[in-house]
């Protein structure tokens, strides 16, 4: 296996995350990587980008918030088979490229580190797989996030549909992905194998060390993404609990 990756890292109030997340880019076992950068304005924080320079990254930044779709338009400018977008909270292990390439070979489609499986209707998760309850084998997943690794032509998929102008743009971009997937192609959504045993195949190993303070997006923003699931829903995106 020696496609090439785009590994996208973006910020937005966690510079403190940084240096560690890239040193576990240049540790991947597949090597084949390139690393590029979206910062979602400095927010007046004293942002340290060095270790972005150090190793090459290719970095745009921006000086307005757009929110967690910006990565995805930044995505366009990959040169890569594949890519593998990252949030700021979350450190890959060293063998989590690895793994989505092996994934993928047998289930194509779009990739992630934590998979929800919903209650009908409900944006409260029935099941969670992944980082934060261990699957042994590949499991399929209503969504997937924390990161998103998927063939670089999924773009024209994301894409074919435009979210509302009148949306805030903090979130839901996961909820549709998944759905533009599955009402334009065969393909699924699905997390990697994360093993009790072996973090370096994980897509996130500091998920509560990270994932949980005063900036995460779920402190406040779980309603907005509930109401987009259901909207989501209404237009036609099918649960597995509902199949």
């Amino acid at each position: 296996m020696n496609e090439k990756v785009a590994i996208i890292l973006n910020g937005f109030r966690r510079n403190h995350t940084l240096r560690e997340q890239v040193e576990a880019i240049k540790t991947q076992s597949h090597k084949n990587c390139t690393l590029m950068y979206w910062q979602n304005t400095l927010h007046g924080v004293g942002y340290d980008l060095s270790p972005l320079f150090e190793n090459g990254a290719e970095v745009a930044i921006s000086n307005k918030n757009y929110g967690v779709w910006s990565r995805f338009a930044y995505s366009l400018n990959a040169r890569a088979d594949y890519i593998c977008i990252i949030d700021d909270d979350t450190i890959p292990g060293n063998r989590w490229i690895e793994n989505c390439l092996k994934t993928h070979e047998t289930n194509p489609g779009l990739l992630g580190t934590i998979g929800l499986v919903f209650k009908e209707n409900s944006y409260n998760p029935k099941r969670r797989i992944g980082w934060d309850q261990n699957n042994s084998t590949i499991e399929q997943a209503d969504i997937v996030g924390h990161n998103w690794f998927f063939h670089r032509d999924l773009l024209s998929v994301f894409w074919r549909e435009l979210p509302p102008i009148t949306d805030t743009f903090l979130v839901g971009e996961d909820i549709h992905f998944s759905h533009m997937i599955q009402k334009y192609t065969t393909l699924k959504t699905w997390v990697p194998p994360h093993p009790t045993d072996d973090k370096s195949l994980w897509g996130s190993i500091n998920a509560l060390k990270y994932g949980t303070d005063g900036n995460a997006t779920a402190n406040f923003a779980v309603p907005m993404m509930g109401e987009f699931l259901k909207r989501s829903i209404s237009q036609g995106f099918r649960l597995m609990e509902s199949n």
